[in-house]
């Protein structure tokens, strides 16, 4: 079946992009695997209107807002192949559907990588996070950790004194220059330097010495790559981030391949659910504008 734009990955971005096009009237397939990054927290935070809300609920209307357009089709699914045909794309889902459009959006999402600590993965989204700015303010000013994953710790660690006292366990992934202890001396941050063994409790740190160190909340900064490999298949350029590879993609959001746009967490060094929903609306717009003038 030919249509306008394929979308895949049914979440923020995608679904954001597809706002922006049901509402120029163009045909639309939605293809999801219904694997959003934010499926573990509890609430998302910082998303202005929906501030504390639960994603699955923020995520479950802005799908029924947009299935309310008649040119919008979702289908759930994972998309395995992607390949450029007659002038256009073609998509084969793991259904064994095939689908085809002028044009194309990778709003494909990110897989976290997490650290490989005992305890970590458990508790990841509920009580160990990666953004300060969606999880620092319900802490409560109380004590929190920064997990090291390596030098770009430091960011993390030089950040979170804004939400609470903070101790930074660098867990022999680097040993901080004099200029980086003084950043942190500066800051109020204590370096822990011995060895993680688990995570137990709510976000206790307990160290290879058995000695435990209670947390209100544990950020880490794990790596991060795309969920999928369809943008690497079509032959778009991907560039390497501080947490893992994106996307590359110009002001507009299309990648180097025209007319395949991309967005979300899989088309930028780092995001958030705001980051996400602008990417999106910028993605359709601009698709429709690739629409109309090529």
């Amino acid at each position: 079946m030919q249509f306008d734009v394929i979308i895949i990955g049914g979440s923020y971005a995608g679904m954001a992009a597809a706002l922006q096009l049901a509402r120029a009237r163009c045909r639309i397939m939605m293809i999801d695997a219904g694997q959003r990054r934010n499926r573990f927290a509890e609430h998302s935070h910082g998303f202005l209107g929906r501030d504390g809300h639960a994603p699955d609920q923020i995520a479950e209307e802005a799908k029924q807002q947009l299935l309310a357009y008649p040119t919008v089709t979702w289908t759930n699914g994972k998309a395995l192949g992607a390949a450029q045909a007659g002038g256009g794309f073609r998509i084969e889902t793991e259904a064994g559907q095939t689908y085809e459009s002028t044009h194309l959006i990778l709003a494909l999402g990110v897989e976290d990588i997490l650290p490989d600590v005992p305890g970590l993965k458990e508790r990841w989204g509920k009580s160990v996070f990666h953004c300060p700015y969606c999880h620092g303010y319900e802490l409560d000013e109380g004590s929190i950790g920064v997990l090291a994953v390596g030098p770009i710790s430091m960011h993390q660690a030089l950040m979170l004194p804004d939400w609470g006292k903070t101790s930074f366990f660098i867990n022999d992934t680097f040993t901080p220059d004099d200029e980086q202890l003084a950043q942190l001396s500066a800051r109020g941050v204590t370096v822990v330097s011995e060895p993680v063994a688990e995570i137990t409790g709510h976000a206790d740190i307990r160290l290879a010495s058995g000695r435990v160190i209670s947390l209100a909340g544990l950020f880490t900064a794990p790596a991060t790559r795309p969920t999928s490999p369809l943008a690497e298949q079509l032959g778009c350029a991907l560039e390497e981030g501080p947490l893992g590879p994106f996307i590359t993609t110009n002001a507009m959001k299309e990648t180097t391949i025209p007319r395949i746009f991309a967005c979300g967490d899989a088309a930028r060094a780092a995001g958030s659910v705001s980051l996400a929903v602008g990417d999106g609306a910028m993605a359709g717009a601009a698709t429709h504008r690739s629409l109309m003038f090529g």
